[in-house]
């Protein structure tokens, strides 16, 4: 089983840009998570992060018939980006959108989903945890098909 994780932008910045709201773990701690996460589930995770959106519409775009889940942390494109939501309704591959924060209780901007509205679940407000939870809804809802 395999799953691409995608990450929108400034998701690279992780532990540098607003601790406060994001924490203090850095990207590369998201990185060890998912290749930890993909070992103790016996899957295979291929993580991609980008500050562009035309990038993660073709990364999408190329995951169909390569992957069997997604999971999805637009970041601020989650508010802004029907160009993303027709790529994940386009390919049709079970996706999972997850943001580190609690939008909700955020800005009413943020709590306008565009990508969330093509995924079978959202996570939110669990910190780089949601991650791991959403690989693990995903394999478990695969594996029940």
């Amino acid at each position: 089983m395999k799953f691409l994780v995608i990450n929108g932008p400034n998701i690279n910045f992780l532990g540098i840009r607003e601790p406060g709201i994001y924490g203090s773990r850095s990207f590369a701690d998201l990185l060890r998570l998912l290749e930890d996460t993909a070992r103790e589930l016996d899957v295979e995770v291929e993580q991609f992060q980008s500050n562009h959106e035309g990038d993660i519409v073709d990364k999408i775009q190329w995951a169909y018939g390569k992957v069997d889940g997604i999971v999805i942390n637009p970041a601020a494109y989650t508010h802004t980006s029907v160009a993303i939501l027709d790529a994940l309704k386009a390919v049709a591959i079970p996706a999972v959108e997850v943001h580190i924060s609690d939008v909700d209780s955020r800005e009413s901007f943020r709590q306008v989903s565009y990508a969330g509205l093509a995924c079978c679940k959202t996570i939110k407000g669990h910190g780089l945890e949601g991650y791991r939870e959403a690989i693990l809804f995903l394999k478990s809802r695969l594996e029940a098909t």
